[in-house]
């Protein structure tokens, strides 16, 4: 009953909608955490992310289709990330030669001293988890794996139903 509690719902349907709903509510506050957190930095939480994925890259230029897949946010719209990162002297982009349509993007020199900062701060992230064992928060991941595992399954049904009822 604490969660009916926290969000003033009598009762759920099932422990699945349960289980959903918990975890969209704890996303709320670990996401305020994090944008908190690099607020600070003067990044947001996307940002952030998009810079670790240039570094972790470097100097290997990465376009902005190799960044989209990569991001933890897959509804970014990496272009305009990558403009404000470029506005902010954190990136270099460059016309991709092999491809006039792609652009090449490299984290700066900047941007490295950025993540570097963000870097020595990061426990402050690791300890909105520590009200678990690093034993509960490995099973944590495998639940949570779990979970996306069946949304994957769970989207491929829809999509192959949408298919067939596109088709008759």
């Amino acid at each position: 009953m604490i969660l009916e509690n926290e969000i003033g719902i009598a009762s759920f349907r099932n422990e699945w909608q349960k289980a959903s709903v918990s975890i969209l509510y704890t996303y709320g506050f670990l996401s305020n955490g994090y944008e908190s957190f690099f607020k600070r930095h003067g990044l947001t939480t996307q940002q952030y992310n998009a810079l670790r994925i240039l570094r972790d890259q470097y100097p290997k230029p990465v376009s902005t289709s190799v960044l989209r897949e990569k991001m933890l946010d897959k509804m970014s719209d990496a272009s305009r990330l990558v403009s404000r990162l470029g506005t902010k002297g954190l990136v270099k982009v460059t016309q991709n030669t092999a491809d006039k349509r792609l652009v090449n993007i490299l984290i700066s020199e900047e941007g490295q001293k950025i993540i570097g900062a963000i870097d020595k701060d990061l426990h402050e992230l690791d300890a909105m988890m520590h009200g678990l064992t690093e034993e509960e928060a490995k099973t944590l991941v495998t639940l949570l794996y779990k979970v996306r595992e069946s949304l994957k399954t769970a989207e491929e049904r829809v999509n192959s139903s949408d298919q067939v009822n596109a088709e008759a």
